[in-house]
């Protein structure tokens, strides 16, 4: 045994890569912190009474975003009279693909929002999930 392993090292080297590949996402987690899927999100929408707020600039907006969704670009969330005055209310943010609405959590939770939280995947995991789409005037 130990001699086929030394004679076919690179067989047991792409083995183990493989297989540490294939449990990366369980060892890391499927989902980083303050995000959620579209699942949990729709869940928080009916439920909870979550806000959904888009944070792509306007134009990126008016080529597609979730249905119901305000937008409130990135830059202009501190501050903003769109956002909720209740910050108990669970806030999802979503943006083209999850990036600028992670940093939109982040922000929003230091301001006090503690249930801001980033869809994850953004616009692309919203349509992938056959949820509403709207487009609007620029």
């Amino acid at each position: 045994m130990l001699e086929f392993l030394i004679k076919n090292w690179y067989l047991v080297l792409a083995a183990v890569t493989s297989g540490g590949l294939l449990l990366w996402p369980t060892i890391k987690g499927t989902r980083s912190a303050g995000s959620v899927g579209t699942a949990e999100a729709v869940r928080l929408m009916n439920r909870e009474k979550a806000v959904l707020i888009d944070v792509s600039e306007p134009a990126e907006y008016a080529t597609g975003h979730p249905g119901g969704a305000r937008n409130v670009p990135l830059g202009q969330l501190e501050g903003s009279r769109h956002l909720p005055s209740n910050k108990a209310l669970p806030l999802v943010l979503v943006c083209p693909t999850g990036a600028r609405a992670g940093r939109a959590a982040a922000l929003l939770r230091k301001a006090g929002y503690e249930n801001a939280q980033a869809l994850s995947g953004g616009l692309a995991a919203w349509r992938d999930a056959n949820l509403p789409v709207e487009k609007s005037a620029a």
